[in-house]
């Protein structure tokens, strides 16, 4: 217990440094906890602090998802606080102190883990703190109050049978994984395997875990590579290890492989744009972060979310050339 004070303490120091010990150290913007007016529900009297954890804001997909919550929530008349666990779950758990700390109104957490991360929602919800959680899972119901997500098993197939598309139903290819914690790297490979299953002539000859970072997918390619020289596509988790994997297959020289995305990441659209990337999925990562600071107004008003039940999942959509212009704003089409 002395330990977790010592750390929470320490977490409250760094930030009170940048902003008065109001919350946020992170990357994509900070703030006060300061008072206003006083909502039915939320962890402080009074309080209209929205304390938010993402992942890493160095990947565009989580920083769009800070980067939201903050513009909306400030649209409303809150005081927004964006920091980073940067998937370790002792972070996390310390930021959840932090925000208990500054006796924050509502949290707004991209869980570290599926099942890492029950504790520090169970701390928060204990102390009175409601917890509402985007882009991935705990494998848990009942303690957060909302957990919004893309619907992956949808956007997998729909990457899938573009995938299929692209290989021309046959030839053999290679798979990059997400983070094994996080429920949607095992949702989306689920997803592309369902589909590709019933195409036989498409063969994998191999998988490689690269923790939904472009360094890492870069390494896993040249290392599959060498295993597997005669690959004629990539199935990737999300974007940033797909672009890792474009980058060591122009430096082996092997420009025709096909590579699929996932997240709809600038950088991926304009892949797309130029021919590197076949496609990409679109999570609506601005639209489920968007809504998350409604559900957390309305519940601080009325004691309720609004919504229909706590997990929500949102319908992603396929980005190719033929739709790539009209990605008007990172993550979002225009209709």
């Amino acid at each position: 217990m002395k330990r977790k004070v010592i750390a929470a303490l320490a977490a409250c120091m760094t930030i009170a440094a940048l902003s008065g010990c109001g919350g946020g150290g992170g990357s994509t913007g900070g703030g006060t906890a300061t008072g206003g007016a006083s909502g039915t529900a939320g962890g402080g009297s009074g309080s209209k602090l929205i304390f938010t954890i993402v992942n890493d804001p160095a990947n565009p997909y989580w920083k769009t998802e800070g980067d939201t919550v903050k513009a909306e929530g400030e649209k409303l008349g809150y005081t927004v606080n964006v920091t980073a666990h940067k998937g370790d779950t002792k972070a996390e758990s310390d930021l959840i102190d932090t925000a208990i700390t500054n006796k924050a109104a509502a949290i707004v957490l991209d869980p570290a883990n599926a099942d890492g991360s029950i504790g520090a929602v169970q701390k928060a919800t204990s102390a009175g703190i409601p917890v509402f959680l985007v882009n991935a899972e705990i494998n848990q119901q009942g303690l957060a109050k909302a957990q919004l997500v893309s619907d992956n098993a949808q956007g997998a197939a729909l990457g899938a049978q573009e995938f299929v598309k692209a290989m021309n139903d046959k030839g053999n290819y290679v798979e990059l994984l997400g983070a094994p914690s996080d429920n949607n790297a095992a949702t989306r490979s689920n997803g592309y395997a369902t589909v590709l299953s019933q195409y036989p002539d498409l063969k994998q000859e191999e998988s490689q875990v690269a923790n939904w970072d472009q360094k890492q997918g870069h390494d896993k390619m040249q290392s599959m590579l060498q295993a597997h020289p005669d690959i004629q596509g990539v199935l990737s988790g999300n974007d940033q290890m797909a672009l890792g994997a474009i980058a060591a297959l122009k430096e082996a020289g092997k420009t025709s492989v096909v590579v699929g995305g996932f997240d709809g990441s600038p950088d991926a659209v304009d892949a797309v744009k130029a021919g590197t990337m076949a496609y990409t999925v679109l999570q609506p990562v601005a639209e489920f972060s968007k809504k998350a600071v409604e559900e957390i107004d309305s519940y601080l008003k009325t004691g309720k979310t609004g919504a229909d039940s706590e997990k929500q999942a949102f319908d992603c959509t396929l980005i190719t050339k033929e739709n790539a212009d009209q990605v008007t704003s990172p993550f979002t089409l225009s209709k």
